[in-house]
């Protein structure tokens, strides 16, 4: 008998008739299809706790966006937010990886609330702001019913795809060495804090960015998981021996002050109104609305571009298995969002820390959504995890995103100058959307110069054009008199 022959059959294996699967395979695994993929049921579960633990910031930062005033004077209760916040992230994650099957979170999306805190509130009131929420939203899910979501998406050309994915690393590690202090706030191009480093928050961040570095370079499973909770117990006891001032961390100390377990506040649920727009004009809502979708669209676009090649879902053409079914969910995450109260919901660029630890399914998105439903009763226990421990995670991403570079083809300039433009800019203006913005119209503009008008498609002309009113979005409303 020959050694092929006898070969085990219990574990997945490519045959001339496609992957060959475990026999008695289990419910999640046949439904989240772990097997197909190459994953495993602790990658999963890891996977989905890492990407928790990496944005689960997301409950105390959200609400100090929407904290402010409205147009009638009048503040969101805080305990409530951070309900509304944890809520709206449980069920657009739970719908994510039972509908979409991909690894992918979605929480209040900051440049969403940052919109609807800067631009909107100051025009209506909270319950109308989160009614545009809901608009949005619904403008989305209509993009995505006429299919015409997944065609711009599968419009961006390959390279701009990987320099998407580039950008995106750049920028979320550049978000971890911000909020580990390493980087300064004001001037994001200093070391610290007038050139220095200083204080026991940055220097464990330094310890636990190292530490999981070291663990990778030695291939120990689960490095990023290990190195956040080693991180925060140091930290909780260099906090506890030193007696560290609270505003040292940020206002968040990794300590636990009273009960852990606190019952949620449901008091913004539903607090949404339609009406009383006229007030505002009706032009000043349609610009509302065109921001807000632009916010939505385009980073959640780029973000599961870059999450989802990063996981290797994508194939060679940047195309992902059940894309309409995660944009979908996605689109609906902005009525959530509006309903809950927490603003518009998008898919979290810290997915790809639960993709670096091998998550690869809907089955994480489950994991990280029961985690969430969980914060709603022990938010206590989120905010033990200092910022700046969680900061070395998006870093540690941030780097390994970095390896597409090797899939572009830098001697082209119609492809070189527009990825280094999508890359670069993502980072330097700490916005998604301005690098994808660049890429798109560098590219366009390029080829077009080249003669090569065809090669770009209709759609990547319909983006320019999007994009183009995107940056000229400000003289546009002051030419036209919109507040």
């Amino acid at each position: 008998m020959s050694q092929q022959s006898v070969r085990p059959t219990t574990s997945a294996e490519e045959t001339p008739a496609g992957p060959r699967l475990p026999a008695g395979r289990s419910w999640p695994d046949r439904y989240f299809h772990i097997s197909e993929r190459g994953s495993t049921l602790a990658r999963e579960i890891r996977g989905g706790l890492t990407t928790f633990m990496a944005m689960c910031y997301i409950l105390l930062l959200n609400p100090l966006l929407l904290g402010g005033p409205d147009a009638a004077g009048h503040r969101l209760d805080h305990a409530a937010l951070i309900t509304a916040t944890a809520l709206a992230a449980a069920v657009s994650t739970l719908l994510m990886g039972l509908v979409g099957k991909v690894p992918l979170a979605l929480a209040a999306g900051l440049s969403v609330s940052g919109v609807l805190a800067t631009q909107v509130a100051p025009h209506m009131t909270w319950p109308q702001a989160m009614g545009m929420c809901v608009v949005y939203g619904a403008v989305i899910v209509l993009l995505v019913v006429t299919g015409l979501r997944e065609l711009v998406m599968n419009a961006i050309p390959q390279a701009l795809k990987h320099g998407i994915t580039i950008g995106i690393g750049l920028f979320i590690a550049l978000i971890g060495l911000v909020n580990a202090g390493f980087v300064g706030k004001g001037d994001p191009v200093t070391l610290g804090t007038g050139g220095q480093l200083s204080g026991w928050p940055v220097l464990l961040f330094c310890v636990t960015l190292l530490l999981i570095f070291m663990l990778q370079a030695r291939s120990v499973p689960g490095a990023i998981l290990i190195g956040v909770v080693a991180g925060t117990i140091l930290a909780v006891l260099v906090n506890a021996v030193a007696g560290l001032d609270p505003k040292v961390w940020g206002g968040s100390p990794p300590e636990l002050n009273g009960s852990a377990v606190s019952m949620p506040d449901f008091g913004l649920f539903g607090d949404v109104e339609f009406g009383g727009w006229g007030d505002i004009g009706g032009l000043t809502v349609g610009v509302i609305v065109f921001t807000l979708v632009l916010a939505g669209f385009f980073d959640a676009m780029a973000t599961i571009i870059g999450v989802g090649t990063q996981a290797g879902l994508a194939d060679e053409q940047g195309r992902m298995p059940g894309l309409s079914k995660a944009l979908l969910v996605d689109g609906a995450g902005g009525a959530i969002g509006g309903i809950a109260g927490a603003s518009g919901q998008t898919v979290f660029v810290e997915s790809a820390t639960g993709v670096g630890e091998g998550a690869r399914t809907g089955l994480a998105s489950v994991v990280t959504g029961l985690l969430f439903t969980a914060g709603l009763f022990f938010t206590p226990l989120a905010q033990i995890v200092p910022g700046q421990v969680a900061a070395a995670a998006l870093v540690v991403i941030g780097s390994m995103m970095l390896r597409n570079a090797r899939h572009v083809d830098w001697t082209d300039h119609s492809v070189a100058v527009p990825v280094f433009l999508t890359v670069v800019l993502m980072p330097f203006t700490y916005s998604i959307t301005a690098g994808v913005g660049a890429g798109v119209i560098a590219y366009t503009a390029i080829k077009a110069a080249q003669g090569r008008f065809r090669e770009t498609g209709p759609f990547m002309w319909v983006l320019t054009a999007v994009f183009l009113v995107y940056f000229a979005l400000h003289p546009i409303e002051s030419w036209l008199g919109v507040r």
